[in-house]
């Protein structure tokens, strides 16, 4: 095995580590959401609000699976169905109250964790460790898996 074999195969094994811990995390912040459900909720946030089917192709999800979601987080108050004002035949799903609420208190939970497990970094490490990732999931993004 070459060095770069090694390398990718040693991130492979890692980003799946911590795919994990992000789950378990979401799961212990809060017990009624999953991972999937939180970034629904931060990505309606960040787009301030789109149609399920939008949340369906940024996914790359099937429209069902989002439907399933989407109809559990409006059950739960986190989001809400507003008429497109530009197409009253379209419904738009945004944060309610509850679920701003619940971002808010889940990036303060966030932050307070990364910035426990990474005390021990110095300013170097996490300047190159951040640019790394954003790095990454720029390259990731501008080349989606088929």
């Amino acid at each position: 095995m070459s060095a770069r074999e090694a390398s990718v195969e040693s991130i492979q094994r890692e980003l799946t580590a911590f795919a994990r811990r992000a789950r378990a995390t979401a799961a212990r912040m809060h017990p009624e959401l999953s991972l999937v459900s939180f970034t629904i909720l931060a990505h309606l946030e960040e787009q301030q609000g789109c149609r399920a089917t939008d949340l369906a192709a940024h996914y790359l999800l099937d429209k069902s699976t989002v439907s399933r979601q989407v109809a559990a987080l409006e059950r739960l108050g986190y989001i809400e169905r507003r008429v497109d004002p530009t197409d009253h035949r379209v419904q738009v799903l945004h944060l309610a109250q509850h679920g701003i609420e619940t971002l808010a208190a889940a990036r303060v939970s966030r932050k307070e964790i990364f910035q426990e497990r990474l005390a021990a970094w110095g300013p170097e490490d996490l300047a190159r460790f951040a640019e790394y990732l954003v790095r990454y999931n720029a390259d990731a993004a501008a080349h989606p898996l088929p």
